[in-house]
C-alpha cells in the first residue's frame, strides 16, 4: 500500500522584494551565527571543558574533500585561498607547502565562493553555503568580508541566502559588489536573487527578484564595461525524496546599466523549463560568452554568444550533470578554449563545439573548480571531490596536496586494538581505517591508513572479537567483509528473492553487529535483514517497515511535477527506506529501526512483531531518522536524532525513550536552534553524560540533555558521527569536512562537581600512562627531511596528564599590583601613588611564588618537582615520565632584580629546567601540587596516585628495569662527579691566570712562587685534557685519545634494558681513569691553592679571586 504525505514543513515564503528595497547587514566579528551559544547563563563546568576536552586531529589527508572555490592573489601567485565545500576556507602563502584554516570561528563551514577584490587583494569576500544541489550540500549564513587577507572577517548580511553561487567585485569601484544568491535549497523564501551593494556591503539592494522558489546562481560582467551584466536565475528544490532541478523561472538575463533594468534573453536559448545555467566570459574577447544550459532531454547543451550575451547558438549537446557541476571556465589565453567541470574535466578548443577530457591520470574525479594561470595557460589548479591538485602541463600530470585534512566523514567506528583504530567512510573517497596513535615522531601518516572499500564510503563496523575483520560499505548497500590480514573483500549485500519487491537502499545503508554474537549482523533496505554467519547469508526478519510513500505524488514548490521535470529524483535514493538500526546491548532481540520518511519501529522479539512509532510530540512526522542508539545502561532506553533540514527546518530534534519506544521525550534542551543533530553517543559509566554531533559542532551534557555545552577545540563544522572507545575513555568525532578528531580521555567529565571547582586547590584523577618511546622511521623530527608539505597528524602527548583547579591565582607580583592600582586610579580620575625608591627595591628583591607539582614513587622518593601554571581556574600539566632522584627539581624562579625573573606560576614543567632527567621505571607514582616559595615546596592538594606502565610491546622484565635504574644512577653519579671536578679545575685555572697577571706586575715577587703557580696551571691543564679531551689537536681535525667524559657518556644505557657489556666496560674505564685524575686534582685544590693564597698575602700582593682583604 502506498500513501501520500502532505507538503513538507517549510518556512513561510518571503514576500517578493522590490528592486529598490534595501537589506541591512549586521557585521559580526565573532561567530557570525549567534545561535552557536547554547546557554545564556554560564554553565558551572563551562570553563573546565577546555582543560579536559582537547580534540586532536588525526586526519586523514591522504584523501581530501570537495573543493568548491580556488582564488589566487593577482600580485603574489604563491598566495591561494581554497574554499572547501564543507570544510571552511584555507590559505597558503607558499604555493601549497602549508595551508592554514582562516574561517574556523565563524557561523558557517559550507563555502560557495571565495573572491578577492581586484583593486585591493587584501579584501577577501566569502559567500557561505555550497552552490550545487547534491544530497550532501550544507547551508551558509550569508556573505563575509575580510580587509586583512583573511586574518579576520565580518559578516556583511544576506544571512538567509543559505547558498551563494557567485560574488563579483566591480574592478572600478571596490564598494560595488554583486552577489548571486541561490536562496534556500529546501524551502521557499530567504534572501534569494541578485543583490548589489554600493557601500562595500553595509547595505544590499535586490536587483533581481523572481519568486520565493527562484534565485540567481551565476553572474558575470563585461570587463571593459562592468555595467554590462549577465545573470542566470535558477528555480530548484531538493527534499529527502526528490530533486527538481529546474523550472519555468530559470533564465538568462542581461543588464546594461549596472542592474537597474534587465532583459530576459531568449534568442537561441531553449524555452520551457530550464535547470542550472553556468556562465563564463572570455577574457580574450569579452563579446564571447559561454553558457552551459540544463534544458531537458532535447535542449541541454553548451551555448555561445558572440555579441556579449544578446544572442546565442547551441554549440553542442554536451553538458555535465548540472545538479553537481554546471561550471565553465574560459581560458585567459585562447578565446575558443573553454573548460567544463565534470566527472572528468572537459575542454573544448573550438568554442564549445567538440569536447575532450583534460586527463584525470592519478587524480580524483568529480571536478568543481579550476584556476588557470593568467601568465601560463598550462598551469592549472583544480578542486574536486578528492581535494586540491596542481598541473604544470595543462592537465597531463597532476600533483596532489596531501596536507589539507578536509575529508567529509559520514560514519565512524572504533575497535579494541592497542592503540585503538578508527574506521570510517567518506563522501566519494572510500572507507578506511588507521590507528589513533603511532610510535612515529612523524605522527599518523598517509601510510598508516588503509582502504577497506571504494566508492562513497559509509558505515564501518569492526568485529569486536577480531579487529582484522571490518564490515565496510559504499553507497546503496554496497557492503563487504574486509579481512585486513589478506586484503580480501567479500561482497555481502543481501539479494532479493525471486519475485520479491526490489530493495530500496538508503544512500548511507545501516549495518550493525549484534552485541550478543559477533557473527550476527543486521542491515536494512525497506526490510530488516539478519545474518548469523558474518553476512554469508541473510534472512529478512520483517516486512516493509517504512511509510511506503509514493514520492511522485508529493507536491514540490507547491505542485506535483510530472516525469519530465528537470532532473527529477536525480542523485536521490529511493524514498521510504530504513536509515538506522540498533539493538539493545541489555536485551537480546530488542531492535529499533528508523526510516527516512519519519517512522521508528520497535521489536522486542528479534523481529517477529513490530510496534510502530508513528509520531513523536514536537518532532516533524516526516523527518529523517538520522541516528538511533540503544543505551548501554538500560534495556528500555534508546535515543533518536531526527533531521529535518531537507524540509527547510534547521531545528535540533533529539529524543529519548525509557520504555522501549512507547513514549519519547525531547532532550534537545538548550542546543542552538540553528543546526540539526546528526549523532548521539552515551557515556558508558555515567548515563547522564551524552555527546551530540550537530550541524555546527559537538556538544556535551551532564544532566541527560537539559543543558548542553559546546565541545571546545573543534572548528565550526558538522559533526556527523561520534564513537566512544570505552577502554580508553576516548571519544571520536567524525566531521563532514574536517576529517576525524579524537579526545584521548574524557573520563574527568565524570568527576566534575561544583564543590570541587570551588576548592582552593584540587587535583583530578590521573589516568595511567604508558612509557612509550617514539622514533621517526624517516629520521629527524616531525617533518623528517621531507619538506613542509609532508603530512603527519599529531600523536597524543606522551606522559601523565595532571588536571587541576585553583580558586585563585597563586601569586601576583608587587609590580603587577602597583600597575593595577595605577590603572584603577587613572580610570577613576584620581592621582596615582608614585612608588618610592624603597618600593622599587622591594619589587626587585621579591622572589616569585610558583605552583609546583611533585611526583614521588611508591617508596616516597621524589622523582620530579616541576614548576606548573598558577593562574586561576582549571589547568593541565603533562609529566613526560622523566625524572631524577638526584636533581628532580626545576630551578626556582629568580627575583626580578636578579635578571630574567619568572612570571607567576612558573613554566610548563614538562621536562625543561631540571638537569639529568631520564625515563622513570614503571610503577606506582603519586602527584601532589602546592606552592613553591623561596625554593621550598609546600604541598596543598590531596595526593593522587597513578601508574606508569610499560610499553605493552616491551619484553623487558621488572628486574631488567631495576638493573637499568641502578646502573643509570651509578653512571649519573660518576658523570656528575666528573663534571664537578672539571668545573672546579677550570675555576682554579681562572684563578691561577689572575695570579700570574698580578705576579707579572710585581718584579719583587719570589721567582719560586712564579714557578710554582705556572706548574700548578700546567698540572690542571693536563688533568682537564684527560677529563675533557685534547682540544688543541681535536680542533685541527686530528685523532685524539678518548676522554674520560666520553667514556662516561658511553656508560649510559640508551633504553630501559639492562646495561650492555659496553656500558659496563665504559663505566669501569671512566671510573678508574677519573680516580687517577681526581687523586691529582684534590691536593691542588685542597692544599696547593690555599698555600699560594697565603704566600700572596705574605708578600702583600694585590687582590686576586677568592682572597679576602685583611
Amino acid at each position: 500500500m502506498t500513501v501520500s504525505l502532505p507538503l513538507s514543513a517549510q518556512r513561510p515564503a518571503t514576500p517578493k522584494a522590490k528592486a529598490e528595497s534595501v537589506k541591512s547587514a549586521k557585521p559580526d566579528t565573532t561567530k557570525g551565527a549567534k545561535a552557536d551559544t547554547a546557554a545564556t547563563k554560564p554553565h558551572p563546568f563551562a570553563a573546565a571543558l577546555g582543560s579536559i576536552l582537547k580534540p586532536r586531529l588525526i586526519g586523514p589527508a591522504f584523501v581530501g574533500g570537495r573543493v568548491s572555490s580556488i582564488v589566487v592573489h593577482p600580485k603574489n601567485p604563491a598566495i591561494w585561498y581554497i574554499g572547501a565545500s564543507s570544510g571552511n576556507v584555507w590559505k597558503t602563502e607558499n604555493g601549497g607547502a602549508t595551508f592554514s584554516p582562516i574561517f574556523d570561528r565563524y557561523g558557517s563551514y559550507s563555502i560557495g565562493t571565495v573572491v578577492l577584490d581586484p583593486r585591493n587583494p587584501e579584501v577577501v569576500w566569502v559567500g557561505t553555503g555550497e552552490s550545487q544541489s547534491q544530497r550532501s550540500v550544507s547551508y551558509g549564513d550569508g556573505v563575509y568580508r575580510s580587509e586583512d587577507g583573511g586574518k579576520s572577517f565580518k559578516r556583511m548580511g544576506l544571512e538567509k541566502s543559505e547558498h551563494i553561487g557567485k560574488i563579483v567585485v566591480d574592478p572600478r569601484n571596490s564598494d560595488v559588489v554583486y552577489v548571486a544568491a541561490q536562496g534556500p535549497l529546501w524551502a521557499d523564501g530567504g534572501d534569494r536573487g541578485l543583490f548589489k551593494t554600493t557601500d562595500g556591503g553595509k547595505t544590499w539592494a535586490s536587483i533581481i527578484t523572481v519568486s520565493p522558489q527562484t534565485g540567481v546562481t551565476d553572474v558575470v560582467f563585461d570587463p571593459r564595461n562592468p555595467d554590462v551584466l549577465i545573470a542566470a536565475t535558477w528555480q530548484r528544490r531538493r527534499h529527502y525524496w526528490t530533486l527538481i532541478n529546474g523550472g519555468p523561472e530559470s533564465s538568462i538575463q542581461r543588464s546594461t546599466d549596472g542592474g537597474k533594468t534587465w532583459r530576459k534573453i531568449s534568442s537561441g536559448i531553449p524555452g520551457g523549463n530550464l535547470g542550472k545555467i553556468g556562465l563564463a566570459v572570455s577574457p580574450v574577447n569579452p563579446d564571447v560568452v559561454y553558457a552551459t544550459v540544463e534544458a531537458g532531454d532535447n535542449g541541454n547543451g553548451i551555448f555561445r554568444s558572440q555579441d556579449g550575451g544578446l544572442t546565442w547558438e547551441r554549440r553542442s549537446t554536451y553538458t555535465a550533470q548540472p545538479m553537481y557541476y554546471a561550471v565553465l571556465v574560459a581560458d585567459p589565453h585562447k578565446v575558443d578554449r573553454v573548460y567544463s567541470m565534470d566527472v572528468g574535466t572537459q575542454v573544448s578548443d573550438d568554442g564549445g563545439a567538440t569536447w575532450r577530457g583534460v586527463g584525470e591520470k592519478s587524480k580524483h574525479v568529480d571536478n568543481h573548480a579550476l584556476w588557470i594561470d593568467p601568465a601560463n595557460g598550462e598551469h592549472l589548479l583544480n578542486g574536486n571531490d578528492g581535494g586540491l591538485y596542481e598541473s604544470r602541463d595543462g592537465g597531463e600530470n597532476w600533483t596532489f596536496f596531501g596536507n589539507l585534512p578536509i575529508a567529509q566523514m559520514y560514519d565512524i567506528d572504533v575497535d579494541n586494538s592497542t592503540p585503538f583504530r578508527v574506521c570510517g567512510g567518506t563522501q566519494d573517497n572510500a572507507s578506511f581505517c588507521a590507528p589513533t596513535s603511532t610510535k612515529s615522531n612523524h605522527g599518523i601518516m598517509h601510510s598508516d591508513w588503509f582502504i577497506t572499500t571504494g566508492g562513497d564510503g559509509f558505515v564501518s563496523r569492526i568485529d569486536p572479537t577480531d579487529p582484522n575483520i571490518i564490515y565496510s560499505e559504499s553507497q546503496n548497500g554496497g557492503m563487504v567483509r574486509y579481512d585486513h590480514r589478506t586484503g580480501e573483500a567479500v561482497g555481502i549485500r543481501p539479494r532479493e528473492l525471486r519475485g520479491e519487491a526490489p530493495s530500496r537502499w538508503n544512500w548511507d545503508t545501516p549495518i550493525i553487529i549484534s552485541p550478543f554474537k559477533s557473527s550476527r549482523l543486521y542491515t536494512a533496505s525497506q526490510r530488516l535483514y539478519k545474518s548469523d554467519d558474518r553476512g554469508d547469508s541473510w534472512t529478512a526478519v520483517s516486512g516493509d517497515l517504512t511509510r511506503q510513500v509514493n514520492r511522485d505524488a508529493l507536491p514540490v514548490m507547491g505542485k506535483v511535477w510530472g516525469p519530465e521535470a528537470v532532473a527529477k529524483h536525480q542523485s536521490t535514493a529511493f524514498y521510504s527506506n530504513i536509515s538506522q538500526v540498533a539493538e539493545s546491548p541489555k536485551q537480546e532481540g530488542l531492535l529499533y529501526v528508523g526510516s527516512d520518511d519519519g517512522l521508528i519501529q520497535v521489536s522486542e522479539n528479534g523481529g517477529a512483531a513490530w510496534r510502530k512509532v508513528d509520531s513523536i510530540s514536537g518532532v516533524p512526522s516526516n523527518g529523517y531518522v538520522q541516528r538511533l542508539i540503544a543505551s548501554v545502561h538500560d534495556a528500555g532506553t534508546a535515543f533518536a536524532a531526527i533531521d529535518n533540514h531537507q524540509n527547510g527546518d534547521f531545528a535540533p530534534y533529539l529524543v529519548r525513550t525509557t520504555d522501549a519506544g512507547k513514549t519519547w521525550t525531547s532532550i534537545a534542551g538548550d542546543l542552538p536552534k540553528r543546526g540539526g543533530v546528526y549523532a548521539i553517543a552515551e557515556d558508558h559509566v555515567n548515563p547522564k553524560i551524552l555527546f551530540a554531533g550537530t550541524e555546527f559542532g559537538a556538544y556535551v551534557t551532564f544532566d541527560g540533555g537539559q543543558k548542553w555545552l559546546k565541545v571546545p577545540g573543534l572548528p565550526t563544522i558538522m559533526v556527523r558521527d561520534i564513537a566512544i572507545q570505552r577502554r580508553d575513555n576516548a571519544v571520536v568525532f567524525g566531521t563532514f569536512g574536517r576529517s576525524i578528531y579524537v579526545v584521548d580521555d574524557y573520563s574527568l567529565l565524570r568527576t566534575l562537581d561544583p564543590a570541587l571547582l570551588d576548592k582552593p586547590v584540587h587535583v583530578f584523577p590521573v589516568a595511567d600512562a604508558a612509557a612509550i618511546q617514539r622514533r621517526g622511521q624517516f629520521g629527524g623530527g616531525a617533518k623528517a627531511s621531507m619538506g613542509e608539505s609532508f603530512y603527519g597528524a599529531a600523536n597524543p602527548e606522551l606522559g601523565a596528564t595532571v588536571v587541576y583547579t585553583l580558586k585563585e591565582q597563586v601569586w601576583k607580583s608587587l609590580k603587577d599590583k602597583r600597575i593595577e592600582a595605577q590603572k584603577a586610579a587613572e580610570k577613576a580620575n584620581k592621582p596615582i601613588v608614585y612608588p618610592t625608591p624603597a618600593d622599587f627595591l622591594a619589587e626587585a628583591a621579591e622572589e616569585p611564588i610558583t605552583m609546583a607539582a611533585q611526583v614521588t614513587d611508591a617508596k616516597g622518593r621524589v622523582w620530579r618537582l616541576a614548576n606548573i601554571g598558577g593562574a586561576k581556574g582549571m589547568q593541565r600539566w603533562t609529566w613526560d615520565l622523566r625524572g631524577s632522584l638526584e636533581t628532580p627539581a626545576d630551578p626556582a624562579p629568580a627575583p626580578a632584580g636578579a635578571g630574567g625573573g619568572a612570571a607567576a606560576g612558573g613554566g610548563r614543567g614538562g621536562g625543561g629546567g631540571a638537569a639529568g632527567l631520564a625515563a622513570v621505571p614503571p610503577g606506582s607514582y603519586t602527584v601532589v601540587i602546592g606552592k613553591r616559595e623561596r625554593g621550598v615546596f609546600a604541598p596543598s592538594s590531596t595526593p593522587v596516585t597513578f601508574n606508569v606502565v610499560a610499553d605493552p610491546a616491551s619484553t623487558l622484565t621488572l628486574a631488567d628495569r631495576d638493573a637499568n635504574l641502578a646502573f643509570r644512577t651509578k653512571a649519573s653519579q660518576l658523570s656528575s662527579d666528573i663534571g664537578q671536578a672539571s668545573e672546579a679545575a677550570t675555576t682554579a685555572r681562572t684563578k691561577l691566570a689572575a695570579i700570574v697577571r698580578v705576579l707579572d706586575q710585581m718584579p719583587s715577587a719570589p721567582a719560586a712562587l712564579r714557578t710554582r703557580v705556572r706548574a700548578l696551571d700546567t698540572q690542571l691543564l693536563g688533568i682537564l685534557r684527560e677529563i675533557n679531551g685534547d682540544d688543541v689537536n681535536s680542533a685541527r681535525g686530528e685523532q685524539v685519545p678518548v676522554s674520560i667524559r666520553t667514556h662516561a657518556g658511553g656508560a649510559f644505557p640508551s633504553g630501559s634494558q639492562r646495561p650492555t657489556g659496553s656500558n659496563i666496560q665504559q663505566y669501569d674505564i671512566a671510573s678508574a681513569a677519573f680516580a687517577i685524575e681526581y687523586a691529582k686534582l684534590k691536593p691542588i685544590l685542597v692544599t696547593e691553592l690555599p698555600a699560594v693564597d697565603a704566600e700572596l698575602d705574605r708578600i702583600g700582593a694585590p687582590a686576586t679571586p677568592g682572597r679576602l682583604p685583611k
